[in-house]
């Protein structure tokens, strides 16, 4: 270990109670809840929304005819609704160096279902697989969906603020701003495709589910060929605008989960150790601990902190990482996670291959190299404090 890195370490972990920065002012609530102190309108459309949300769709009501899941809480309900969920979605995507990104539209998209409603399978289709042609595919897991309106209410400013495309600061890590198909800063989705919750929300719809909104009108076919007649007996869209209005809602008005109570001085002084450890590692260049929120409609959201844990940059993770692209992020550049809600994940990393926090550190490559080294050359101790510490989030 560097002389530098090392007395930097000693002189954390003997302080303690290290600068912990900026403390967050947004309301936070139990796993599923609203923000505290909404007005009794925003309240009830989180209300409704939450029914929606949690409402198994048929196929009538235009579920499939290819879908994963039938109603949205099937993969966020853990440890309360709008949280994460052990379930997976399967996508694919071919890539053409140097930066080339073939969603595999012709061939049914880049979500490849994997369920078929009745009407299908009668005709000899029961889910898709990923075509020959596609270079890379990944198996990702649920986001948690907890003060994701707050992330939504981050000025562009904020995070193009701490883009450096060509790392000329040259410190290793050259984060930039992922985009959405009209150019719109990113923040959403593991690869910061999408800007805003409705159309996150709406491209779930409709990848996962089969349901078509006024923002997504054209059903998935099989392998991108056509829908057998009388496959699909909703008329489209299958989601009113008020429906996705309220679904939209719904997790914008999710807040952010409160954080867990430390009982002891012993338990208090371990957690600012770790949080020591995570400054001296460098961790903050990416996992940005807290950014705020701009002028908001909903007054909870307006002018808030959150403790958020990610500059929402795309940054290169290596060959390891390496998996789907889209126009606006190569196979292995990912946004960086959001540690808010960490305590609650069963399994690591966007792709679930970490069982354990201590592994998704060691499988961190690319621009977080340096800082998964210094990890591993941490003494016992230290890592445990920072594994404490992140099981704080």
């Amino acid at each position: 270990m560097a002389g530098g890195f090392q007395t930097g370490l000693i002189l954390a972990l003997g302080l303690g109670a290290a600068a912990c920065g900026a403390r967050p002012s947004a309301e936070a609530a139990p796993p599923g809840e609203p923000y505290p102190g909404l007005s009794l309108q925003d309240l009830d459309w989180f209300r409704a929304g939450r029914a929606l949300f949690a409402r198994a769709f048929s196929p009538p009501e235009g579920l499939g005819p290819l879908f994963n899941q039938d109603r949205c809480s099937s993969c966020h309900d853990l440890p309360a609704i709008g949280g994460t969920g052990v379930e997976t979605e399967l996508k694919a995507t071919r890539f053409a160096p140097p930066d080339t990104c073939d969603l595999l539209e012709s061939q049914g998209g880049d979500v490849f279902q994997e369920r078929a409603t009745g009407a299908l399978r009668e005709r000899g289709i029961a889910y898709e697989v990923p075509p020959p042609q596609a270079t890379g595919k990944s198996r990702l897991m649920a986001p948690a969906l907890f003060g994701l309106g707050l992330v939504e209410a981050i000025p562009d400013a904020t995070i193009l603020a701490r883009e450096d495309p060509t790392d000329a600061d040259g410190d290793g890590i050259s984060g930039r701003a992922g985009r959405d198909a009209r150019g719109a800063v990113g923040r959403f989705g593991h690869k910061a495709d999408r800007a805003s919750l409705s159309d996150f929300i709406a491209g779930a719809l409709r990848g996962e589910m089969g349901l078509t909104t006024s923002r997504y009108l054209q059903e998935e076919g099989p392998q991108g060929a056509p829908l057998p007649p009388g496959s699909d007996p909703a008329p489209d869209p299958e989601v009113s605008d008020a429906d996705l209005s309220l679904l939209t809602d719904f997790v914008r008005l999710l807040a952010p989960p409160s954080p867990p109570p430390l009982a002891s001085f012993a338990e208090r002084d371990s957690v600012r150790k770790g949080e020591a450890v995570f400054r001296t590692l460098r961790c903050p260049a990416c996992h940005t601990p807290v950014m705020r929120t701009g002028p908001s409609p909903t007054p909870a959201l307006s002018n808030r902190t959150i403790a958020l844990y990610s500059d929402l940059l795309l940054h290169d993770m290596g060959p390891g990482s390496r998996g789907v692209c889209t126009p606006g992020a190569g196979p292995s550049e990912i946004r960086t996670a959001r540690l808010l809600g960490l305590r609650y994940r069963a399994r690591f990393l966007h792709d679930g291959r970490a069982a354990t926090l201590e592994d998704a550190i060691l499988l961190h490559g690319g621009e977080a190299e340096k800082a998964r080294d210094a990890f591993a050359a941490l003494p016992y101790q230290a890592k445990r404090y920072l594994l404490k510490f992140l099981n704080t989030r």
